[in-house]
């Protein structure tokens, strides 16, 4: 099948057409509704930096550069901020659709399972409020679907011209969230399966890394101009000293072993605020309510008493900067801990921080706008409103509709794993087609490298997850559907064959 016969599988198939009109009824009925209730933005500390970082048209931020210039494209256009969280939804859902019809296109799926799949992309409201956020979450799933998409497709009907899209989207999703730092990896792998030559799959491998390592030099480039210091994430430092610190109070260590006067300022004040706490406490707090990101969010942490002590800032230019010039000092701080302790990383972070992935907190989807009825000055100068203020239908009400999310990401995640070991189970008793096994190892392979970056280097929300909860959702009932039509299948087959044997036997008797 060619491109134009996916067209005609959409248009042309009534049920798929039924599917597109109601999908695109539904993001305009729900989009319409949702702004009537919130009709502005949702923003909290991220939205600012991004704002800041695009009105300074600044080259590095503190987080990933691409959604900062996105904004500014953006802003050139309109400064609307219901254009803004539109295309966000829009772009996230046409992705979505792109996505279940790719599915749909590859794979006989029944009915049923087709519409429980609609309901989750086009009737679900975390994805309203997924993309009502000034913030990188919404853009970065949109094409990380579309990014998946393409492996799909790339897997199942390899074209020439999928080399270059998928290297623009696969370049857009690294310089928008450093999780897509595993998403080469899983794209060699795709290449890899791919029933292709030798060329395009060593071209589908090298292509994205022509615009990625540029990418990663310029970026280290103007982190060297803005704080003296070559590094490609200004925030990489503070993850890893916060990660280290949840090590750090489980070990007994001579604070003369850490390298420099720096670490060692930064481990004595961890040590007073471990003084006020017990072993149980200290395991409790750090894990409830931060997401693992306890000890950057917490004003009085080691981490940020020693930034707000030595490097004062004033504007948000001067507190990127200060925050890149920090991050080396604490990178150091935590690249001695897990050298050093890699075990007790793993045993004391790791492990502990796979309980959030599973069952990812809401953070800031719980309310709205951080409880705040006003927005800071950035936001209010850039979208051009008259007044700092802001309201919503609710500032609380999120947190009843979400708070499920979480426990079915959870359940989800168990179905999968089910789901596969059957399929190993069974493997000789059933036959799929190899396209579809290759597709279910590329996904499992990203379900997999994702869990293991998110537990070891990063904080776990949900906000974070809901790509991998569209993967997993979806692969997880197609497998489900799968296992029903096989045993379906083993139960008809003794019958079929009886019937054959009667049909035989009397067609021999007429013969006779």
């Amino acid at each position: 099948m060619n491109s134009q016969s996916f067209i005609s599988f959409i248009i042309k198939e009534k049920a798929n057409r039924r599917l597109l009109l109601l999908a695109l009824a539904c993001m305009i009925v729900f989009f319409t509704v949702f702004k009537l209730l919130y009709p502005y933005p949702d923003f909290f500390s991220d939205s600012y930096h991004y704002i800041a970082a695009a009105n300074l048209h600044m080259n590095i931020g503190i987080w990933p550069i691409g959604y900062s210039k996105f904004l500014s494209a953006f802003h050139f256009v309109t400064h609307s901020d219901t254009a803004l969280i539109l295309f966000q939804y829009f772009f996230l859902e046409c992705s979505a659709l792109y996505f279940l019809f790719s599915v749909l296109y590859f794979y006989p799926i029944s009915p049923f399972i087709r519409n429980i799949l609609f309901i989750f992309l086009f009737i679900n409201p975390l994805l309203l409020y997924f993309s009502n956020y000034v913030n990188s979450d919404s853009l970065f799933c949109s094409l990380s679907i579309l990014w998946f998409t393409q492996l799909i497709w790339i897997i199942h009907r390899p074209k020439l011209s999928q080399l270059f899209v998928h290297s623009l989207i696969l370049f857009a999703c690294f310089s928008v969230r450093n999780n897509a730092y595993v998403y080469p990896l899983v794209s060699i792998l795709a290449f890899i399966l791919t029933k292709s030559n030798l060329t395009f799959k060593i071209l589908g491998i090298l292509a994205p890394f022509l615009l990625i390592v540029p990418f990663i030099v310029y970026t280290r480039s103007a982190a060297r101009e803005l704080t003296g210091t070559s590094q490609f994430s200004l925030f990489t430092g503070w993850q890893l000293a916060n990660n280290a610190l949840y090590v750090r109070g489980h070990l007994k260590i001579d604070s003369n072993d850490l390298p420099g006067p720096e670490a060692r300022t930064i481990d004595k004040n961890f040590m007073k605020f471990l003084l006020n706490q017990d072993q149980g406490e200290f395991d409790d707090l750090i894990f409830s309510g931060a997401g693992g990101n306890y000890f950057i969010r917490y004003q009085g942490s080691a981490l940020n008493r020693y930034f707000n002590k030595n490097y004062p800032w004033k504007t948000k230019f001067e507190v990127t900067q200060a925050w890149g010039k920090c991050s080396v000092i604490f990178n150091t701080y935590g690249n001695w801990f897990v050298r050093h302790y890699p075990l007790a990383y793993i045993k004391y972070f790791a492990i502990p921080n796979a309980k959030n992935y599973f069952i990812p907190q809401l953070e800031k989807l719980e309310i709205y706008n951080r409880g705040s009825k006003n927005v800071e000055i950035e936001a209010q100068e850039w979208f051009d409103y008259q007044t700092p203020s802001v309201t919503a239908s609710s500032f609380k009400g999120q947190e009843k509709m979400l708070f499920v999310f979480p426990y079915i990401f959870l359940i989800l995640n168990v179905l999968y794993v089910l789901a596969i070991v059957w399929l190993i189970i069974k493997r000789k008793k059933i036959h799929i087609i190899s396209n579809f096994r290759k597709t279910i190892l590329v996904s499992s392979f990203f379900l997999l490298a994702n869990f293991l970056f998110c537990i070891s280097a990063t904080i776990i929300v949900l906000r974070y997850d809901v790509f991998p909860m569209i993967i997993v959702a979806t692969y997880s009932l197609v497998l489900i559907d799968l296992i029903d039509r096989k045993e379906a299948r083993n139960q008809l087959d003794p019958l079929l064959e009886m019937s054959t044997i009667k049909k035989q036997n009397l067609r021999s008797s007429y013969t006779y």
